[in-house]
């Protein structure tokens, strides 16, 4: 029977239009996106995931710039210990040269003097970000030997945690700024009297221990401070020479020491970038997996809604003019 007002055909023949548009947009939306899962009506739990996941690779990301800026400040101290390192070997040098009778100390003196000023000037000198890890105040009220690096930034079911890489520099500092009473704590100018150098006190009556003591002091008075620019061929002169050799020795070591501490912390560093950035691929996979569309299914996919949208249409052209053939009974 066919009915004039009821075409049931056709309503069947619309829904399945109504249907494949609904699919050809959607592919449309993946095609020209390039996501399976764009919002959360896609698929909440997934995107849920892909979006917590893209969120923590962020911070990941902030970490990694952390790690990069605190690999160059290692580097900073490591390059400025590594240049005390190579002054201390020329100071030891000219120490043994001096102890040999004859030589014109003075002249020692002088290249001794350069060399403690320089190696002074550099620890100053090792500044990145503000920051000085080899000259400091041991008493300023903003003080903390414990200089530390973001290194990780980690998810658990407890919540998230930030975990660093640690650098206590009190072994670490060359020149001390203390001004108060209980004395420096750099390698370069703290007590080495009992490595063989005597602390030193100038005409101004300023005191000065370690390495300070080996250079000249010319202070308010007529008074010039000369340790070994004084120093004769006596057997007690000489023996005091010795004692400034053990002591610079003893510097040496604490130096070597020192690089190797922070030699550790700037591996440490390195390997935990390298890390961050293998950890921000591997989430930047995982979301691809979760929400990315897959293209060569997806085009295939409209390219087959497209003819069936087109054979859709000629279905329902052709359930309308099922009713026309009705007129053909009236003539």
């Amino acid at each position: 029977m066919t009915s004039l007002l009821t075409n049931t055909a056709a309503m069947v023949a619309l829904q399945t239009l109504n249907q494949i548009n609904s699919s050809l947009n959607t592919t449309n939306n993946r095609v020209s996106t390039g996501l399976r899962i764009a919002q959360a009506s896609d698929s909440a739990a997934y995107w849920a995931i892909a979006t917590t996941t893209d969120s923590d690779n962020g911070a990941l990301g902030t970490v990694n710039d952390a790690l990069a800026i605190g690999k160059s400040t290692l580097d900073v101290v490591y390059n400025g210990l590594e240049s005390t390192r190579e002054s201390l070997q020329k100071l030891k040098e000219l120490l043994v040269s001096a102890r040999q009778p004859g030589v014109d100390r003075q002249n020692v003196q002088v290249e001794i003097d350069g060399l403690i000023t320089d190696m002074v000037n550099k620890a100053g000198a090792s500044v990145i970000n503000e920051q000085n890890f080899l000259s400091v105040d041991t008493d300023a009220a903003d003080y903390n030997a414990t200089k530390a690096v973001v290194a990780s930034f980690e998810r658990a079911a407890s919540g998230i945690s930030l975990s660093t890489i640690d650098l206590d520099i009190t072994n670490v500092i060359l020149v001390d700024a203390d001004s108060s009473d209980d004395g420096h704590d750099g390698l370069l100018d703290k007590d080495r009297a009992a490595a063989g150098i005597a602390q030193v006190t100038d005409s101004g009556g300023d005191t000065h221990d370690g390495i300070m003591a080996l250079r000249s002091y010319v202070a308010a008075g007529p008074v010039d401070v000369a340790p070994i620019g004084d120093l004769t061929d006596s057997a007690a002169d000489l023996t005091i020479l010795e004692g400034f050799i053990s002591g610079v020795d003893a510097v040496l070591v604490d130096v070597i020491s020192a690089q190797n501490t922070v030699g550790v912390n700037l591996a440490r560093a390195e390997s935990q970038q390298t890390f961050i950035s293998a950890l921000m691929d591997a989430n930047e996979r995982a979301v691809g997996a979760l929400i990315d569309a897959n293209m060569e299914e997806e085009s295939t996919k409209l390219r087959a809604l497209q003819t069936q949208q087109q054979l859709s249409v000629e279905s329902l052209s052709i359930a309308n003019a099922s009713a026309q053939n009705v007129l053909a009974l009236f003539r």
